[in-house]
C-alpha cells in the first residue's frame, strides 16, 4: 500500500478533478483504483495531497510531449526507459517502454536496454544519449567530456537541455515512487538478511 494518504474524488481540489475524471471517468479512483495502462493509479490520487505539486508534475509532463521540444520522441522515450531502469523503478521503466514501443522505438532495442554498452542495435546518437542517462542517473551528473561531446555531435544545445531537465525530472519521480511505495513500485525491501538454517538436534 502507498505509505501517504491518497485523496478521494470527493476530497480533491477542482483542478485535481479535473484531471482525475479525464484518467477515472467519474469513478472514485481510491475506492475503485485502476488506469487504462493497468497501473493502480495512486501516483495521481498521492501527489493529489498537494494541489500545487500536482500542478507542477503535470505541467511538466505537458511541456516534455510539447511540439516545439528539439529532442526526438525517440530520443526522449529511450532515455526515459533507461531512466526508470537504471533508477530501479518498475514504474518509469514498465510505463515508458509502452510509451517508446507506441513511438517507434524498435522491440529489440527495449529488449537490450538493460546492457545497452554491450549490444549492436543502437545507432552513435542513440548510445550518446544512453552514456548521458547513465552519467546523471548512476554518476549523479558526473558527466565526462568526452561523453557529453558525443552528444553534442549528435543533438543542438536546446535538445541537450531538454534531455537533461527529462532525465532529472524523471529521476526525482522514479525515486518518489519507490520511497512512496507508488504503483508498481510498491514492493518490500528485499536486500534482508535471510537466516541460516536451524540445526536440528539428533
Amino acid at each position: 500500500m502507498p505509505r501517504l494518504r491518497q485523496v478521494p474524488l470527493a476530497e480533491a481540489a477542482p483542478e485535481v478533478a479535473a484531471v482525475y475524471r479525464r484518467f477515472f471517468g467519474e469513478r472514485d479512483p481510491v475506492a475503485q483504483p485502476g488506469t487504462a495502462t493497468g497501473t493502480p493509479g495512486n501516483w495521481w490520487t498521492t501527489f493529489a495531497l498537494v494541489p500545487e505539486i500536482f500542478a507542477h508534475a503535470n505541467a511538466a509532463f505537458a511541456i516534455f510531449n510539447g511540439k516545439a521540444r528539439a529532442l526526438s520522441p525517440l530520443h526522449r522515450e529511450l532515455a526515459l526507459v533507461r531512466t526508470g531502469f537504471a533508477a530501479g523503478s518498475q514504474f518509469v521503466f514498465s510505463q515508458h517502454a509502452k510509451v517508446a514501443r507506441a513511438t517507434g522505438v524498435a522491440e529489440e532495442k527495449l529488449r537490450d536496454l538493460p546492457a545497452w554498452q554491450l549490444s549492436g542495435v543502437y545507432d552513435e546518437a542513440e548510445r550518446a544519449v544512453l552514456a548521458y542517462v547513465d552519467a546523471l542517473v548512476l554518476e549523479h551528473g558526473r558527466v565526462q567530456d568526452a561523453a557529453f561531446e558525443a552528444l553534442l555531435a549528435h543533438l543542438s544545445d536546446e535538445a541537450v537541455l531538454e534531455l537533461s531537465y527529462l532525465i532529472g525530472t524523471y529521476l526525482m519521480h522514479a525515486v518518489l515512487t519507490r520511497a512512496l511505495r507508488l504503483e508498481y513500485d510498491d514492493v518490500p525491501e528485499r536486500v534482508v538478511e535471510v537466516p541460516a538454517p536451524v540445526k536440528s538436534e539428533e
